[in-house]
């Protein structure tokens, strides 16, 4: 009966310790598991460094791999994008890499990833 009665208090101190509680508060505590989300192609610096001008459609896509985006309107342009979302904190990754071509063969490249950076690293 003692240990009823005990465990009965417990349970009523508990729920008038939580029902003092603000939402927010037990929100801050108690968070959900959340993911790593990655999204479209990963190009590394090594990956832009192999890019040479004049190589074919072909051979870029053997380098870096299929393009996320490859418009009909724009066809001398690919478009390699990737964007990264911790599940812990709000820090987004984006990462741009536009490939131009002239013709058949590769032109020059635009975005955040430079095939100067990968040089200048060394091994």
């Amino acid at each position: 009966m003692r240990k009823l009665i005990s465990s009965a208090l417990l349970f009523a101190a508990l729920g008038a310790a939580v029902s003092g509680c603000s939402p927010t508060a037990v929100s801050d505590f108690v968070k959900p598991y959340r993911i790593d989300i990655r999204q479209g192609n990963y190009v590394t610096q090594e990956m832009v460094a192999q890019l040479k001008p004049g190589m074919s459609r072909d051979q870029v896509r053997f380098v870096l791999g299929t393009p996320l985006v490859a418009d009909v309107f724009h066809a001398d342009r690919w478009d390699y994008v990737y964007r990264f979302r911790p599940g812990k904190g709000d820090t987004l990754l984006e990462r741009r890499l536009t490939v131009i071509f002239a013709g058949d063969s590769l032109a020059r490249l635009e975005g955040d990833v430079r095939p100067e950076d990968a040089a200048a690293k060394p091994q």
